[in-house]
């Protein structure tokens, strides 16, 4: 009966090893693939609060594109996900989700006679607005500077968003601090959809 030589073992040991190699490989490969999505591509988040309600609900699931603004910038109507500037007085080391309702340039105003926000003179429907809301409960006229722009949360009397902080440059926000834009809810299933810019933004002049 033919028996197994130290040579066959040995070729055995090294076969196994190999493989083992090849699978650790792997595991880190992936790794490092997961951890550079995360960190320049992709990722998610979850809503802490009620001030996107009714848009996004608490412990709503999104997905986070990190991309877009580094070869483009934020348009009106957009939701993004970002790091509230120095100055503000909430939500140090936190990150927030928000609606652009301003870019660089645009005038803000609330409200019209009609008590609506107008961005460079256009009043805005807003229909995404939290049942019973109303614009803002704050009056203000901000002009937005280069390289910033104004966010307000959908649920107005539960969100503490640039009118809350318009002694620090008129309550806007840099781009820089902007991680991302929210394009799309993933959790829970049932609510699974894409985050559309809202028509009444299609409507907004670009800044005199």
């Amino acid at each position: 009966m033919p028996t197994q030589t130290d040579s066959d073992k040995d070729r055995k040991q090294r076969s196994a090893w190999s493989r083992l190699r090849e699978l650790l490989i792997l595991a880190v490969v992936g790794v490092l693939v997961a951890v550079g999505v995360r960190a320049y591509v992709l990722q998610t988040f979850y809503i802490p609060s009620g001030s996107m309600e009714q848009t996004l609900l608490i412990d709503d699931k999104v997905l986070v594109d990190k991309i877009s603004y580094r070869m483009g910038s934020p348009e009106r109507g957009e939701i993004v996900v970002f790091r509230p500037p120095s100055g503000w007085t909430v939500g140090a080391n936190q990150e927030f989700i928000k609606r652009v309702v301003g870019v660089a340039g645009d005038r803000v105003v609330c409200c019209d006679g009609t008590n609506r926000i107008t961005v460079n003179g256009r009043a805005l429907d807003e229909d995404y607005l939290f049942r019973g809301d109303g614009p803002s409960d704050r009056t203000f006229d901000v002009t937005v500077p280069a390289g910033s722009v104004f966010l307000l949360g959908d649920h107005r009397s539960a969100s503490a968003d640039s009118r809350a902080h318009l002694d620090v440059n008129g309550g806007t926000v840099p781009v820089d601090n902007i991680v991302g834009r929210a394009f799309a809810t993933y959790w829970p299933p049932s609510s699974a959809r894409m985050l559309s810019v809202p028509e009444t933004f299609a409507d907004v002049p670009a800044p005199h």
